[in-house]
């Protein structure tokens, strides 16, 4: 859980540096920043969890600290959304920032079929307003993370990236 947010709060952090929207970029910032300050306390109270043992306080801790991150990375996710649809200056040549750009990319394409879909195939009501019944979602990168295969999103034994290996190689 600790590499996932790492890689989340990675993510976060290359999607600030190109976004063309200042404001959409200082709120990835705070909420890969939070994402990474609740990894890091995740971290700790595992580690002290294992030297302790087990006990009730320490478990609900733990449990507390996990369900903390998944909201920080379901806020950064949502805050890379609206980074994505502002917009997002070019990657350099770095292959993790081509990744990043890569991913977003697709998750783009992924919302801009939906909504010509949906203006396709839409369902108003009289005041021309969309039916909410019946309506599919629309994509977000949430949803485009939890289709990657179970074999993509295997967690490292290590939370440090090794030679060769990118960010975005460890999907959540």
């Amino acid at each position: 859980m600790v590499s996932d947010g790492q890689v989340v709060v990675k993510f976060g952090n290359i999607l600030a540096k190109h976004c063309l929207d200042q404001r959409c970029s200082m709120e990835l910032l705070r909420a890969a920043e939070h994402t990474q300050s609740i990894s890091s306390q995740l971290s700790i109270v595992a580690r002290v969890k294992a030297v302790t043992g087990e006990s009730k306080a320490s478990s609900e801790l733990l449990l507390s600290n996990v369900q903390n991150l998944i909201q920080a990375v379901q806020h950064v996710l949502r805050a890379a959304d609206a980074a994505c649809v502002k917009g997002l200056g070019q990657p350099s040549a770095d292959p993790e920032e081509e990744e990043v750009a890569a991913f977003c990319q697709q998750w783009r394409k992924n919302l801009t079929q939906h909504r010509a879909k949906e203006a396709l195939n839409s369902d108003r009501d009289e005041l021309g307003l969309r039916k909410t019944r019946g309506a599919k979602a629309e994509p977000t990168l949430m949803s485009l993370v939890q289709e990657q295969p179970p074999q993509s999103r295997s967690i490292p034994k290590h939370p440090n990236p090794r030679k060769g290996h990118t960010a975005m190689d460890r999907h959540l």
